[in-house]
This record gives structure tokens, sequence and C-alpha cells, in this order.
């Protein structure tokens, strides 16, 4: 799934992205840890893969989008 960076916290390696429709869905630090990063802009498109669903939906990996 595909989703904009919104938030970014580097103290605490969480924040939130926006998916196409312009809900906020948060991350924490072990699904930025598991995508490998090291920095994330607001704005920049990434990619995520998230597990539940409504209210229950978290997001388990981010990286960067890549063409």
């Amino acid at each position: 799934m595909q989703a904009t960076a919104y938030t970014y916290d580097p103290e605490t390696r969480s924040g939130q992205v926006l998916l196409d429709d312009g809900t906020p869905v948060p991350f924490d630090a072990p699904a930025f840890d598991a995508g490998g990063l090291r920095l994330l802009r607001p704005g920049q498109r990434v990619r995520i893969e998230t597990e539940g669903a409504g209210e229950a939906r978290r997001i388990t990996l981010i990286t960067l989008q890549t063409f």
C-alpha cells in the first residue's frame, strides 16, 4: 500500500502517514526500523505494510516508494 509521510520524530522514530483518502495512520519505531530508513521527510511517498483493520490497523513496515 502507498501513503505520504505526514509527520516524523527522529527522537522516537515514529510519526504518521496519510493514506490516499486522507486518513492518518500512526507508525512506531519498530515499523520504521523494519524498513531500514534513516530519515523521513513530510511529503515523501512511502510504501507501507499493515495488519488489522479499522481502528486496530497498524503499520508493520514503512519504506520509501520506488518505481
